[in-house]
C-alpha cells in the first residue's frame, strides 16, 4: 500500500532542512545505484542537485539498503508534487547509467508505487533496460511532454497550418519565415534581435524554410537567449534542464530525459524532430552535471509576475509577443535569476560568449554569409 498523502493541516511545504535533504538523497541513491553502489556520475549529479535545489551538502558514502516503505516514511508529509520530483530524480540517475540494469528499473517503480506516484518515465526506463529502444522512443512520446498534443497547441507556434505531431517539420511556410526574419528589424538588445543574431550566427535555419527545425523545437531557442546559455551539446542540457523545471506539468520532465538519453547515454537516437545522438556530454567533465544543476534551480524559481502563476511552459509561449521587449525585461516578466557562481566556474556560458558556440556552427554561419554575399557577424561569440 502506498503511504498516503498528508491531510491539509500535516503538508510539509517549506524546502527541506539538512536532516531531510540526506535522507532524500541517500534513499533515492540507493534506488538508482548498480550493483557496487553509485557510479561516480550518478553521485556528482545528486550531490549537485542537492546542493543547488535545497543549499546543503549530501553525504552519499556507506549505503544503507532502503525499502520503498522506509522512503515512503521519509516523504510521508510531502504532497504528491514533492514526490513526484523524488522519483524524477531517481530516474534522472538511473537515466545516466549503461547499460540500465532491469534490477535498478524495477527497484524504482517499486518506490514510485510505495509515494503513490505514476511517472510515465519508468515505463521508458524499463524499455532501456530490457534493451527495447523502439519501444522506449514511443513510450516517450506515448507518456511524456507531448502525449496531449492537439493541433490547437500549435497556435503559439504561429504556423499556417495545424501540426498533427507535436515535432511536425515546416518547410514550406512563407509567412512563419518571414515573421523569423523580420526580428532582424527589431531594436538592438530585444530579445528577437537577440535571436535572430543567434540564428546569424550559426547559420541556423528560420522555421518555415527547408532544413529548419520543428517549430515546437524552435521555441527552445528563444530560452538559449533568455537564459543566457550557449548552443553546444552541453548548453543544450542546461536549456533542458531549465525548461523542463520551470513548468509544473510533471510531464515536463520528459525532455529533460530526452536529452540526457540523446546526449550521455544514447539510448534514443533521434528526438525532437531534429535532434541527433551524441554520447557522454554529461559526464564529459564534473562541471556539466553541476550546470545542469544550476539550471533545474534557475528553472524552479521561475514565476510568469504578470499572470502570478509559479509555473512556466517556455515551449507554449508566444515569443513574437515577447520579442520587442529587452531581454533583461522578459527576464524580470519570468523571474531569471542569475546562474550561480558555481555554474560559471564549472563553464557555464552564454551564446555571444568564448565557448558559446561549436566549430560546427560557428563554420555554417560563415558559410551561410558567404552564400548571402555578405560579411559574417558573429556578434561575440567564438568557440573558446
Amino acid at each position: 500500500m502506498p503511504v498516503p498523502l498528508p491531510a491539509p493541516h500535516e503538508v510539509l511545504l517549506r524546502p527541506p532542512d539538512a536532516d531531510e535533504a540526506n535522507r532524500t538523497a541517500r534513499g533515492i541513491a540507493y534506488a538508482a545505484a548498480p550493483a557496487g553502489g553509485p557510479t561516480p556520475l550518478q553521485r556528482l549529479l545528486l550531490e549537485a542537485l542537492y546542493q543547488a535545489m535545497t543549499g546543503h551538502r549530501v553525504d552519499l558514502r556507506n549505503l544503507e539498503p532502503v525499502t520503498p516503505d522506509e522512503f515512503g516514511e521519509i516523504l510521508w508529509r510531502r504532497n504528491l508534487q514533492f514526490r513526484t520530483r523524488g522519483i524524477q530524480v531517481m530516474l534522472l540517475c538511473a537515466l545516466v547509467l549503461r547499460p540500465l540494469p532491469t534490477e535498478v528499473a524495477r527497484r524504482i517503480a517499486s518506490f514510485a508505487a510505495a509515494v503513490g506516484v505514476d511517472e510515465g518515465m519508468i515505463a521508458v526506463a524499463r524499455q532501456f533496460a530490457a534493451g527495447s529502444l523502439g519501444l522506449a522512443a514511443i513510450d516517450f512520446e506515448r507518456n511524456g511532454y507531448t502525449a496531449e498534443w492537439s493541433p490547437a497547441d500549435a497556435g503559439a507556434l504561429h504556423t499556417a497550418r495545424e501540426l498533427q505531431s507535436a515535432w511536425d517539420l515546416v518547410v514550406d511556410d512563407a509567412g512563419l519565415a518571414s515573421r523569423w526574419k523580420a526580428l532582424q528589424t527589431l531594436p538592438s538588445g530585444t530579445l528577437g534581435r537577440r535571436v535572430w543574431e543567434l540564428y546569424e550566427a550559426r547559420g541556423f535555419v528560420f522555421p518555415g524554410l527547408p532544413g529548419s527545425a520543428p517549430p515546437l523545437l524552435a521555441q527552445h531557442d528563444w530560452v538559449h537567449v533568455l537564459a543566457d546559455y550557449g548552443t553546444t551539446v552541453e548548453s543544450e542540457l542546461e536549456v533542458f534542464a531549465f525548461i523542463a523545471r520551470s513548468n509544473d506539468d510533471m510531464r515536463a520532465f520528459s525532455l529533460l530525459a530526452m536529452v540526457v538519453s540523446l546526449f550521455e547515454t544514447g539510448y534514443l537516437r533521434t528526438g525532437a524532430g531534429l535532434f541527433q545522438s551524441s554520447t557522454d556530454h554529461l559526464s564529459a567533465s564534473s562541471g556539466v552535471a553541476v550546470r545542469l544543476a544550476d539550471a533545474m534551480r534557475r528553472g524552479a524559481l521561475c514565476r510568469d509576475v504578470e499572470t502570478g502563476s509559479d509555473s512556466v511552459d517556455y515551449l507554449r509561449l508566444d515569443w513574437f509577443a515577447l520579442a520587442p521587449l529587452k531581454v533583461d525585461e522578459v527576464r524580470a516578466r519570468f523571474s531569471v535569476t542569475p546562474k550561480s557562481g558555481d555554474a560559471i566556474a564549472a563553464g557555464s556560458v552564454g551564446p555571444w560568449e568564448p565557448g558559446g558556440i561549436s566549430p560546427f556552427q560557428l563554420d555554417a554561419g560563415r558559410a551561410h554569409a558567404e552564400h548571402d554575399g555578405r560579411a559574417y557577424e558573429a556578434y561575440g561569440a567564438s568557440t573558446g
